[in-house]
């Protein structure tokens, strides 16, 4: 497997197909990995569904920025669920209605004429775009990275050395299904007390639930903020648990760098400062881990980049 692509690598345009379970993002990329079209609608459902709404949205951005689809290099998907890079297939991916095994890069393929399609995880496809993003924007090229949703679950898409770490499983990054409270909360994997009990927006959910129809985690943060006793240890409850997931990725992994993403990074700041301050207490009490300097290694996925989409086009080049 080949390192991730730079960003000045010139190619063709290639388009990235991020989706989600309630949303599809689709970004067309040019030669040098720059955004030139964007594109979102909800997601169709079923795999049939499924690969026609992604055929749609590449002829859309395509017709958007006015390039031909005989310019286009090809194409990347990421998609929840355990994907088969080399064969074009997911399984289990149930959020979009994909039960077994499904053969969506050829569907997607054969919808588009023979254009060539290439499926990645979509944990896997933020990372590589979560990479690309850093080196753009000033940090230069970052080769040992996670990339932790905080959505409807918790996992992590990892890159070590330039190198996306899936395991001979597809299991790599499932971060979420680690015990973290002894008999606590039951998952849905069959297992009680799951990190993701404790550190997704769902266990916000559960926790807080939101009273005037906002998020739910904005309606925590701003109410912890303002002093309510009640939201401050369930806020203090679900930070503790993030950090967890950091400390595992960092002192198993040896990642530079952490980027948040997933619904509930959207909070921003008040979730970075509150993280920041939880590992620093951490480290306080413990000479390893403040020399492991774990705040400098947080990011905030950024806000209004489609990281996940980026990486798929990253992928839809090859070579990954």
């Amino acid at each position: 497997m080949d390192r991730h692509s730079t960003a000045d690598e010139q190619v063709g345009h290639t388009v990235g197909v991020d989706v989600g379970g309630t949303k599809t993002a689709t970004v067309l990329l040019d030669g040098a990995g720059r955004v030139v079209a964007q594109d979102r609608t909800p997601t169709r459902h079923g795999v049939e569904a499924v690969a026609r709404g992604v055929a749609d949205a590449v002829r859309r951005v395509l017709h958007d920025a006015h390039v031909p689809a005989d310019r286009l290099v090809g194409v990347g998907v990421g998609v929840p669920g355990v994907v088969d890079p080399d064969g074009g297939s997911v399984a289990n991916a149930v959020n979009l209605g994909v039960e077994g095994r499904a053969p969506l890069a050829a569907l997607v393929s054969d919808a588009l004429g023979g254009t060539r399609v290439r499926l990645e995880n979509d944990l896997n496809a933020a990372v590589i775009g979560a990479a690309h993003h850093l080196a753009a924007s000033g940090e230069g090229r970052v080769d040992d990275l996670a990339f932790v949703a905080l959505g409807t679950g918790l996992a992590a898409g990892i890159m070590l050395d330039g190198r996306l770490r899936r395991g001979p499983h597809q299991a790599a990054g499932e971060i979420g299904h680690l015990r973290y409270v002894p008999d606590g909360l039951p998952c849905k994997c069959g297992q009680t007390g799951c990190l993701e009990r404790y550190a997704s927006g769902s266990a916000i959910d559960a926790a807080w639930p939101s009273r005037t129809g906002r998020p739910a985690p904005v309606e925590l943060f701003e109410a912890a903020a303002a002093g309510d006793p009640d939201a401050v240890r369930v806020r203090e409850d679900f930070v503790g648990a993030v950090a967890a997931a950091v400390r595992v990725l960092v002192l198993t992994c040896d990642v530079g760098r952490i980027v948040i993403g997933g619904g509930v990074s959207q909070l921003g700041a008040p979730l970075l400062d509150a993280l920041v301050a939880e590992l620093e207490r951490q480290a306080a009490g413990s000479p390893f881990l403040a020399e492991a300097d774990l705040p400098g290694r947080l990011r905030l996925a950024p806000a209004g980049v489609p990281v996940g989409a980026v990486g798929a086009g990253l992928v839809g080049r090859g070579g990954i």
